[in-house]
């Protein structure tokens, strides 16, 4: 029998789909160079999601969430621990489907020294 990840339920979906919408948005084709080139000029690695978070770097590169009056930090904090672990798994499996070209050309915040 295959592996099958447990369904958890998101406690707080409100504070949850806001961020996970802005996750989207900012890893869409259209815009996840302009995300990769801000991750490299702030040497931050792209696994690092508590950091970029609190780094203001969604909000800057998403209207929404910037009209929001609410940072991605904010938010992110305001989730229970299974949330934030979901919400995790969410951006680390959305980072591995952008094209492959792309990572090739950012491949430096992908390195982990």
């Amino acid at each position: 029998m295959p592996y099958q990840q447990a369904q958890i339920a998101v406690t707080k979906t409100e504070e949850f789909e806001q961020l996970k919408t802005a996750v989207e948005r900012v890893l869409a084709p259209a815009a996840v160079e302009k995300f990769y080139s801000r991750l490299q000029s702030r040497s931050v690695n792209v696994r690092e999601f508590e950091k970029i978070a609190g780094a203001g770097i969604f909000e800057a590169l998403d209207s929404g969430l910037k009209s929001s009056g609410k940072t991605a930090k904010q938010l992110y904090e305001s989730l229970a621990l299974s949330d934030q672990a979901l919400m995790r798994e969410f951006y680390l499996e959305r980072i591995e489907l952008v094209d492959v070209k792309i990572r090739e050309k950012y491949r430096k915040v992908y390195q982990y020294y």
